[in-house]
């Protein structure tokens, strides 16, 4: 069999599961939880092909003529997905039925590609061969696909530009398919202006498709976005008004330039300056370097580890002149080691002690981030405290999410810890909730550091208490295996937006 034949079968599966990738990603980008956005998106996916398969039976006469229509189409829907995607979430209410209505469309299309070009190669080919080389080489591109993805496709295009080039690819297939059984195509002219079309329609997407996604989520942000970039994470994007420069992660606010010292002040320093030993510090999270900022005020420092997954959020704040000025420069202090890792998994590699561990990862609104906030992550952060050591976890707000709140200080002290919460105002997000851990006593300090714009020694106490609408009510500890907080915390989130 041709082996250029088999390479098209690869791009198709390639294809199909890129537009797959682009959906679920796009949609947890957008809506968080992305156990259920990709669980859900695969399962109608898979369902729409299942559709395609059974719709292929009628399809009796032109069969070429067919694939080849199947295959600029499903280009055509697929590589303009995720830019239909953007515009419906910016612009309208119907993203979720968009989403899926795309879905099973591209699924339906996707369905129909293999069964017809296995009846049109069955009278071509012997069909033991056809059934095994197709399914091969289909099985190969969607490898090809998983891997490309993640390591190259987002980091390096988005996801716009991803579905688009992909949606190229698919195009091209359809017009080499018109070459390539051009002996049962009576219309083959026809078919191949089709395809000149589609692919000038998904050029300009590509040369345009930044200039759209912008335009997109300039209707989701209320100020002007100065940048945006995915990451192979997620996607970052910075607005700026004035003087107020915000972040966002996939959507979410993590700062407003005006108020964050508020938050990273009350992260920091009622547990920092409390320390016995403040020689070796240890930050989970926090890429924006703001709380290394915070402390690095402190002369007795000698050693600061960030550990933070995203290496464009890290590079980024090490390097923009606008956030280095913010952070004052902290992730490129020689005291700080950078080192870009999953918390969990440095935490289990590494034996290394500290005296002051500060925790500060977004808010648990999915299963990836929520794992580290379990018990076991709890458990496996002692490890690397030493003697007298403390702990502080950002534990979004005791007010809009208030059982998750207190679940995170059921979690701490079922993994042993002994816990003293406290919250903040921050005006950009409202009341804000930490928890400092130890397995030793804790007391407020007498003294903090000079030129805070914030907290006084004095003020801290007050801290510590809690009106009636946020008091402690009954909440489970999270665990590894049933991670009941993201739960809280989407049924709180959701309460608030309906």
């Amino acid at each position: 069999m041709p082996l250029a034949l088999f390479l098209s079968v690869c791009l198709i599966a390639a294809c199909g599961l890129i537009y797959e990738l682009v959906a679920g990603a796009l949609a947890s980008y957008l809506l968080g939880d992305s156990v259920t956005q990709f669980s859900t998106i695969i399962g109608t996916y898979l369902f729409a092909m299942g559709i395609g398969s059974w719709l292929s039976r009628f399809v009796v006469k032109g069969v070429v003529t067919r694939f080849v229509q199947v295959e600029m189409l499903v280009g055509v829907v697929g590589g303009l997905s995720s830019l239909l995607l953007f515009l419906s979430f910016a612009y309208t209410d119907a993203f979720r039925p968009t989403l899926y209505g795309i879905v099973l469309l591209i699924g339906i299309l996707v369905g129909l590609e293999i069964p017809l070009l296995m009846r049109i190669l069955r009278d071509r080919y012997s069909f033991k061969d056809v059934v095994a080389n197709v399914l091969t080489f289909d099985y190969i591109g969607a490898l090809f696909a998983s891997l490309l993805f993640p390591l190259l496709l987002v980091p390096r295009l988005g996801l716009v530009r991803s579905a688009l080039l992909f949606g190229v690819i698919n195009v091209l297939v359809g017009l080499w398919s018109t070459w390539l059984f051009r002996d049962a195509l009576p219309r083959r002219r026809s078919l191949q202006a089709t395809g000149l079309i589609a692919l000038v329609v998904l050029s300009a997407g590509l040369w345009k498709g930044q200039d759209i996604t912008s335009l997109a989520e300039e209707g989701m942000y209320a100020d002007p976005i100065i940048m945006a970039k995915d990451t192979r994470y997620q996607r970052i994007v910075l607005t700026s008004w004035k003087d107020d420069l915000r972040l966002y992660l996939n959507g979410h606010l993590q700062f407003a330039s005006r108020d964050e010292y508020r938050y990273h002040e009350g992260l920091v320093h009622p547990g920092l300056a409390a320390a016995r030993a403040k020689g070796r510090v240890l930050v989970l999270g926090g890429g924006d370097g703001l709380a290394v900022r915070e402390i690095l005020r402190y002369s007795d420092v000698q050693q600061v580890t960030l550990v933070d997954l995203d290496e464009g959020m890290t590079t980024l704040f090490r390097t923009h002149p606008r956030l280095t000025a913010l952070n004052a420069n902290a992730l490129n202090d020689a005291r700080v080691q950078v080192v870009n890792a999953d918390a969990f998994t440095w935490l289990d590699s590494h034996a290394a002690q500290f005296d002051f561990v500060v925790i500060d990862f977004p808010d648990p609104s999915n299963y990836h981030v929520g794992k580290l906030y379990t018990s076991a992550f709890y458990r496996l952060v002692q490890q690397h405290m030493a003697p007298g050591a403390a702990l502080v976890v950002q534990s979004t707000s005791p007010m809009f999410a208030r059982q998750s709140f207190w679940s995170i200080v059921t979690t701490l002290e079922g993994a042993g810890l002994r816990t003293w919460p406290y919250h903040v105002y921050v005006p950009s997000f409202g009341e804000w909730g930490f928890v400092i851990a130890s397995r030793d006593s804790y007391a407020p300090p007498a003294a903090l550091p000079e030129d805070l714009r914030y907290l006084t020694a004095a003020t801290i106490p007050a801290l510590f208490d809690f009106p009636a609408d946020m008091q402690r009510v009954p909440a489970l500890a999270n665990r590894l295996n049933d991670q009941v907080l993201v739960r809280y915390y989407e049924h709180e989130f959701d309460a608030i937006n309906r």
